[in-house]
C-alpha cells in the first residue's frame, strides 16, 4: 500500500483521540484582539506543550517589539500537540505562525515538509552554527531546506529520592549514587539490581512506572523503531527483545509502581514514598519540580540529580520552532522564533524549566551553569554541568514517521499489562507486535 505524504498525514488522524487543550495567559500588547490585526499591528499564534520555559519570553518579546502581540497555547503532551497539529494539516487551516514540534514526531513532520517556510529565507544559514550539528541536522529536510529552529535537547540523568536511599541503606550523596550504578559504565543490568535491593528493603516499587524505562532503553539504542534508512525496526528486533525481558522481570518482581504517565496521583506519588527513581532529560526537572509542589511537598521532600545513567548516553525528546506555510506573517513568525532560540533565550528557559539548551554558547552561559530556584530544589545539584556532562556521546537517533505512535500506542498498552500483572513479557510483546500490524504500515 502506497499512501502519499498528504494521505498519510490525513490517515494518522482519522484514528486520533480526543484531547484537551490548556491555554497559556495570553499578553494584551500590540492593540490587536483574538488573532486578528488592526491598525498595522501583528499577532501572532503561538502553540506548544507541556514545560517549554517560554510563558516569561512573550511579554519580553512584546515589549522589545512595538505592534507585535503573541496569542500563545500550550497543550498539555507532545503527543496530544502531534494529534493537534495533525488535524490542521489534514484540514488545510488552522495552524498558527510559529509550531512547536517534537522530536519523536519530526519523522511524520519531514514527510509533509513542503508545508513549513524554509528558514534559511529569514536568515538561518547565519546562524546555524548556534546549535550542536546533530541538532541542525534534524531539522533540516531531503532537500537540503531548514525547516525548524532547535529549542532544547534532552540528555538523561537520574534523579533519584535521597531520603528514600537512605531509609533502604543506599547512599544517597551524589558521587556515591553515581557509584552505586556504576558511574560511566552504569548498565540497566546494575540499574534493576539495584532496584532489587531496594525493594527487598522497603517493600516498595523502585521506579514510577516502566514507559518512561522503556523510552530511555529505546533512545540508547544506534537504531530504534526504525533503521537509519527509515525502515521498521521492530518485530524481530534481538536488541529490543533482550531490553523488554529485563524490563518485564523489573515489573515482576515489583520494580514498577504502574502509575500512570503525566499523572502520579496529582503528584502525590512523588511525596508520599511511592518510588525512589525517576528517568530525568533535563526538561523533566521542571515536570518533577512541579509534581512534588502539586503533591504538597518541595525542597526538602529529597529528590536529587546524579550525573548517571543506565546503559550509558541517552537523549530523550527536544524539540523545534517552526513557521507554517499557512502562516500569514512568515517574516515575523521567523523573527519571532529566531529570537526564542537564542542562547540568551536558552538559557531563560532554562532558568524557568530545566529544558537544557540546543545552542552551545547557552550550555556555557552562568544562568545554566549557576545556581536556580531549580538546583536550589534538587538539593543544589550542579544540574547544568550534569546535563552538560551527559551530553556527551549522545547521537541523534533517526525518527521515523511513527516513531511516538510505536512508543505511546504500540507499547504503552502492553507497559501497563506488564505493570499491572496482566501479562508477561512473552505476551505482552506479543500483544504489542498486534498492535504494530493495526497501527502502523510498514513502507
Amino acid at each position: 500500500m502506497n499512501l502519499s505524504r498528504r494521505t498519510r498525514v490525513a490517515t494518522a488522524v482519522a484514528g486520533a483521540a480526543a484531547f484537551a487543550l490548556l491555554a497559556t495567559g495570553c499578553s494584551s500588547g500590540g492593540g490587536s484582539n483574538g488573532s486578528g490585526d488592526s491598525g498595522g499591528d501583528i499577532t501572532l499564534t503561538v502553540t506548544t506543550f507541556g514545560t517549554m520555559g517560554f510563558d516569561d519570553l512573550y511579554q519580553e518579546y512584546e515589549d522589545a517589539h512595538p505592534g507585535i502581540t503573541i496569542k500563545a497555547t500550550n497543550i498539555d503532551t507532545g503527543d496530544n500537540a502531534r494529534t493537534d497539529w495533525q488535524t490542521k494539516v489534514a484540514a488545510g487551516s488552522g495552524l498558527p505562525d510559529v509550531q512547536a514540534v517534537e522530536e519523536g514526531w519530526l519523522g511524520l513532520v519531514m514527510q509533509v515538509s513542503d508545508q513549513f517556510n524554509d528558514l534559511s529565507d529569514y536568515g538561518a544559514d547565519e546562524i546555524k552554527d548556534r546549535w550542536v550539528p546533530w541538532k541542525l541536522q534534524q531539522a533540516t529536510d531531503p532537500d537540503g531546506r531548514i525547516i525548524g529552529y532547535g529549542t532544547d535537547i534532552g540528555p538523561e540523568g537520574l534523579c533519584y529520592n535521597g531520603k528514600l536511599f537512605e531509609q533502604a541503606g543506599l547512599p544517597s550523596d551524589r558521587e556515591s549514587v553515581a557509584a552505586l550504578f556504576g558511574g560511566a559504565d552504569a548498565t540497566w543490568d546494575q540499574f534493576f539490581a539495584v532496584g532489587k535491593q531496594y525493594h527487598e528493603a522497603t517493600g516498595k516499587a523502585f521506579y514510577d512506572h516502566s514507559g518512561f524505562v522503556w523510552n530511555a532503553m529505546v533512545n540508547q539504542q544506534p537504531e530504534g523503531y526504525y533503521t537509519k534508512d527509515g525502515d521498521l525496526n521492530v518485530e524481530d528486533n534481538a536488541n529490543l527483545k533482550a531490553l523488554w525481558a529485563q524490563l518485564a522481570d523489573g515489573a515482576a518482581t515489583g520494580l514498577s509502581d504502574n502509575q500512570t504517565a503525566w499523572d502520579w496521583g496529582g503528584g502525590k506519588a512523588f511525596t508520599d514514598g511511592s518510588f525512589a527513581t525517576f528517568m530525568c532529560p533535563g526538561w523533566m526537572l521542571g515536570v518533577v519540580k512541579g509534581q512534588v509542589t502539586a503533591g504538597g511537598g518541595d525542597a526538602t521532600t529529597g529528590w536529587d540529580f546524579a550525573d548517571v545513567f543506565p546503559g550509558g548516553p541517552a537523549n530523550w525528546g527536544g524539540s523545534f520552532l517552526t513557521v507554517p506555510t499557512q502562516s500569514k506573517h512568515p517574516k515575523e513568525a521567523a523573527e519571532l522564533a529566531q529570537w526564542m532560540t537564542d542562547p540568551a533565550q536558552q538559557a531563560k528557559a532554562f532558568q524557568a524549566a530545566g529544558v537544557f539548551p540546543s545552542t552551545t554558547e547557552a550550555q556555557a552561559d552562568p544562568g545554566v551553569t549557576g545556581e536556580s530556584d531549580l538546583t536550589k530544589f534538587f538539593n543544589n545539584a550542579p544540574i547544568g554541568e550534569i546535563l552538560a556532562k551527559r551530553a556527551e556521546g549522545v547521537a541523534a537517533q533517526f525518527k521515523g514517521p511513527d516513531d511516538s505512535i510505536i512508543q505511546s500506542q504500540v507499547f504503552g498498552p502492553s507497559i501497563q499489562e506488564l505493570d499491572s500483572g496482566k501479562a508477561d513479557g512473552t505476551q505482552a510483546w506479543k500483544d504489542a507486535m498486534d498492535l504494530l500490524d493495526q497501527l502502523v504500515v510498514n513502507k
